[in-house]
């Protein structure tokens, strides 16, 4: 984002149109376009820049650079509008082609640097509001144009797409001669660069202000090649889901240091430490330490312990079933005998259940022959006034 000092003059360039010139061919020499600020930004979008481009009936157009860069869409129709016209294009980069600025230099059929001139190319930035779904996206939308532009710088200079991303995520500035080293330029003009116009821009934007201030792009470019992932699949990948990751440099030392890789370790390396990680067996659980136990406790297992809980619940229940077949017999006997009448058998049984020694006692302290016995099958009238009567004179009240 640019800082605040950007944003107020900008604000003051809103609706210009001198960001960019054009000039068309003369006696003297060719058509001639300057880009001398900002691309696309603050209500000048690439639609005015192709509409004028358009007009330019020639056979040579000499495109001179000094730009900071700008919007990323702009810029790519900007470069595609020049590709595209019928005149052979010569880019200049008079003082600096930074960011979007970079790969519109790479429209151009020869690529010129001036001397003392800068060339700078980084990966795409945005801005995203909203929700991890929102950020997600935005992500993706980023790495897939900045691929785009790699492409680019691949297809001008050689080497593969991931490697030229891996240059892009270093923020790698070129001085003129670095630049057609690197080959994203065909020669050096020895005419010297309007340095005073480098200078105007706020370079602070940047991870680095200008080339004095950056590593040496000769060495970001060697360890680019060393370390590059290939990011294409990624763009054309068709598996639902699927997707290529590429480390940073600080994210990949951060791997090496946590699995005790050397500093050169390649990222295949680091892949098969990961994936020996990952499905190393599990290791054995130890022992767990035999608890001591209070004295007089003894330690049951658990399926033991289930057993012995069955057990003696039918224990209980056959238990009960015999007292219950105790009362029965007692009672049948009582009847029997003649000591109580039959009608007052359930009432016998619920006292002996309440208080089994106590009502024993009792029936067995009654006379036989207190109650008449019929013979068996033959109709018979109890008297339960009178066994009303022998349980009030044994316990006080009636039953």
């Amino acid at each position: 984002m640019k800082r605040v000092d950007q944003r107020v003059r900008a604000s003051l360039q809103r609706g210009r149109r001198d960001w960019y010139r054009m000039q068309a061919k003369t006696e003297s020499g060719p058509a001639e376009i300057l880009i001398y600020d900002e691309i696309g930004w603050y209500g000048v979008t690439a639609a005015d820049f192709v509409k004028d481009l358009r007009t330019l009936e020639t056979d040579t157009i000499v495109v001179r650079l000094n730009s900071p860069g700008g919007d990323v869409f702009d810029g790519i129709a900007i470069l595609n509008a020049l590709r595209s016209h019928d005149a052979q294009v010569t880019t200049i980069v008079d003082g600096l082609a930074a960011s979007a600025a970079s790969f519109i230099a790479m429209a151009g059929d020869e690529i010129v640097m001036r001397r003392n001139s800068e060339l700078m190319i980084h990966d795409s930035w945005g801005m995203c509001v909203g929700n991890a779904a929102d950020m997600h996206t935005m992500a993706d939308d980023l790495d897939r144009v900045s691929n785009n532009i790699a492409s680019i710088y691949a297809e001008r200079a050689g080497g593969t797409t991931a490697e030229w991303r891996q240059v892009m995520r270093a923020e790698t500035w070129y001085s003129a001669q670095e630049a057609v080293d690197a080959g994203l330029a065909n020669r050096l003009d020895t005419k010297d660069a309007d340095a005073d116009a480098k200078a105007s821009f706020d370079l602070s934007i940047f991870t680095y202000a200008g080339r004095t201030a950056a590593p040496a792009a000769k060495a970001l470019a060697a360890k680019a090649a060393e370390t590059a992932t290939d990011v294409s699949a990624a763009d054309t990948s068709t598996t639902e889901g699927g997707s290529d990751v590429a480390f940073t440099d600080e994210q990949a030392g951060e791997l090496r240091e946590a699995l005790s890789l050397p500093e050169d370790a390649t990222p295949q390396d680091l892949f098969d430490a990961v994936l020996e990680k990952l499905t190393a067996p599990a290791p054995e659980p130890e022992p767990a330490a035999s608890a001591t136990l209070p004295d007089g406790v003894v330690a049951v297992e658990a399926s033991v312990l289930d057993g012995l809980r069955i057990d003696a619940a039918r224990g209980a229940q056959a238990r009960a079933q015999q007292e219950s077949d105790a009362r029965e017999n007692l009672v049948n006997a009582a009847i029997g005998d003649g000591r109580i009448p039959p009608a007052r058998k359930q009432h016998w049984l619920g006292a002996l259940e309440a208080d089994h020694d106590g009502v024993a006692a009792a029936l067995a302290s009654l006379a036989p022959g207190l109650i008449p016995v019929s013979e068996v099958g033959h109709a018979r009238v109890v008297d339960t006034v009178t066994d009303d009567a022998i349980y009030a004179s044994l316990f006080g009240s009636e039953a």
